[in-house]
């Protein structure tokens, strides 16, 4: 018979955590029931072979080949899941309707697999933890949230305007990126042919006439027979540069190095640092609104940033938070944030509405976040114009001065 690890509480409220043998989880979930707890999760502890270690968390190839599912179609499944539920129709029938209204069979089987766990006598966020790849910390800690409260159609609903939210901030960041990243692409592609196949034909004429040559021409040549000698090279090393570069960011201590470098950076730092701290508002708010605990809410909250050394800080300010000191003040000793939000925090924490001061947060950090990206783009677009502009005019230059030679040689 599968043996189960349980977390509970009692009736004084105390976390209670044991095994109990049983079919099923559901049977395991009545039977924690009955001795007078109230069930929090639940999971088959499964035999270990003899002489076999356990896994360490590296690379598995079950993860790997998880179903996924994008941000779009999960907001709207998760708006689905919202409306049936407040209509009070149970959550096994309304992930069956979702199910049924899915119009990608793999989205369809997500449901129907979360439904069949439900029917097993697993709890919502517990039957979504089986699909890491698609319900992160985030949702299935903000779901189970909603359960304990019973407020569930809430919190979902709140979940969908988080993703819509997420989804915006994302497509916030491509699309600063996709228009400097294809220019720089374009110019170096563009300078690229007229050094390796114009000008050599250009100034071919020039080395046969046997005559003094402007320093310009002289050094547009030598680039020119370089890109064309070495290109291919050239290309290889750079692609050689960003492979070793991408593989370094493997290691924790060399990623460390370039996220404390990115955030030093004067216009790039900024960027970063805003991006990571608009992301932890929104998230740290959406889950103190849904009756997540603050210091769950803030280790989730750190898990969703994407700079290592941002995401370090930010959990030592949990660690002041569980210790006694203030939400405002821990947050203000990581330096990543502006004193418009610490100051709305602390406000929130002296009258007692810190879910609204975090929700106002939230806004303020995401406008910082595309200030930052307008001024960003403001500097580096019209540098990498001026930049094109002045190789091109450098080309030019170094071809007409000697045809203007040439001109004043014919006129005398």
């Amino acid at each position: 018979m599968p043996t189960y690890q349980y977390t509970a509480y009692d009736a004084s409220g105390k976390q209670k955590k044991g095994t109990i043998e049983s079919d099923s989880p559901k049977n395991a979930r009545a039977s924690i029931k009955e001795m007078g707890l109230l069930p929090l999760e639940i999971k088959e502890t499964k035999a270990q072979a003899p002489g076999v270690k356990p896994s360490s968390g590296g690379f598995s190839f079950n993860a790997f080949f998880q179903p996924t599912m994008s941000n779009s179609a999960l907001c709207l499944i998760t708006r689905q899941i919202s409306t049936l539920v407040s209509s009070a129709m149970p959550i096994e029938e309304s992930l069956r309707a979702v199910a049924q209204q899915c119009e990608n069979p793999k989205h369809a089987a997500i449901i129907s697999g979360v439904r069949t766990k439900v029917c097993e006598g697993l709890s919502l966020a517990d039957a979504m933890k089986k699909y890491p790849r698609v319900f992160d910390d985030l949702y299935t800690s903000m779901v189970a949230a909603g359960e304990k409260s019973g407020h569930l159609d809430e919190v979902l609903e709140r979940l969908a305007d988080y993703t819509e939210g997420k989804q915006e901030l994302k497509g916030k960041v491509t699309q600063a990126m996709v228009y400097p990243i294809m220019l720089t692409i374009v110019a170096t592609v563009v300078i690229g042919l007229l050094l390796s196949s114009v000008v050599p034909k250009v100034v071919e004429q020039f080395v046969h006439m046997k005559a003094s040559l402007p320093a310009s021409t002289v050094a547009l040549i030598n680039i020119s027979d370089f890109v064309k000698n070495y290109g291919v090279l050239i290309v290889m090393f750079i692609g050689a540069v960003v492979c070793a570069f991408m593989v370094a960011m493997k290691y924790p201590k060399f990623k460390y190095k370039v996220h404390s470098i990115y955030l030093r950076l004067p216009v790039i730092g900024k960027v970063s640092k805003s991006l990571n701290t608009a992301r932890y508002a929104q998230t740290l708010s959406i889950l103190h609104s849904s009756a997540v605990p603050l210091i769950e809410g803030m280790r989730v909250s750190s898990d969703t940033l994407t700079n290592v050394v941002a995401k370090e800080k930010l959990n030592d300010a949990a660690e002041k938070v569980r210790e006694g000191k203030g939400l405002s003040r821990s947050l203000q000793d990581t330096k990543l944030f502006t004193p418009m939000m610490i100051h709305m925090i602390s406000s929130g924490e002296k009258s007692g509405e810190l879910d609204s001061m975090l929700a106002r947060a939230a806004v303020t950090q995401s406008n910082e976040f595309k200030r930052n990206i307008s001024l960003a783009l403001s500097i580096f677009e019209p540098l990498l114009i001026v930049s094109m502009a002045a190789v091109v005019l450098f080309i030019v230059v170094s071809i007409l001065q000697p045809l203007m030679q040439m001109n004043s040689m014919v006129g005398n």
